[in-house]
């Protein structure tokens, strides 16, 4: 039996189909809006509350002094330093009621950015007292600027002069009696 040479080539060969276009795939709707999660009493709690506004303050904080890269613990211990200079890191830390490991890893980031200086005391070797450098100074300076004209603005607008106060003043009173 003769076997051409085009019928062993083909059987040799497994045949081509032709390239089917691939199938696109059907888009996805999109889900219907979510309702809100409802938090229902958990809003009548008033640390929930607080710590929602401390959130959203904190984010507006943040984004006015941005050009900065000030977090609101490291303004406040700049603030605590400028009107405290000389004063010891434990002293400045319980005031802000930082613990001390996460207050040494925040001093060590002021200091690496040349805003504070940590030296230690005459009087006590173990202690290290704080004072700014004069780039700290400079940085709170223009940090309190944006601050007052952004940020406090923001809130005395949205409050009033007189809520604003009265926050500030129940705020204080929970700070120190609570």
């Amino acid at each position: 039996m003769a076997i051409s040479r085009t019928a062993s080539a083909s059987a040799a060969k497994p045949r081509k189909r032709p390239a089917r276009p691939s199938p696109r795939p059907l888009p996805i709707p999109a889900p219907p809006p979510a309702e809100a999660v409802q938090i229902g009493d958990l809003s009548e709690f008033l640390g929930y509350s607080l710590k929602r506004a401390q959130l959203r303050i904190f984010e507006d904080f943040i984004r006015c002094v941005a050009p900065l890269q000030l977090t609101p613990a490291q303004f406040s211990v700049l603030m605590l330093v400028e009107t405290n200079p000389g004063r010891n890191q434990t002293e400045i830390a319980s005031t802000l009621g930082i613990l001390r490991p996460n207050f040494v890893a925040l001093l060590d980031e002021l200091e690496s950015r040349d805003l504070c200086l940590r030296s230690r005391s005459s009087n006590d070797r173990r202690s290290h007292i704080l004072r700014l450098t004069e780039k700290g100074r400079a940085v709170l300076s223009r940090a309190r600027k944006l601050i007052e004209a952004r940020h406090e603005a923001r809130l005395k607008e949205l409050l009033g002069d007189n809520n604003r106060d009265l926050l500030l003043a129940m705020l204080g009173k929970i700070a120190r009696e609570f």
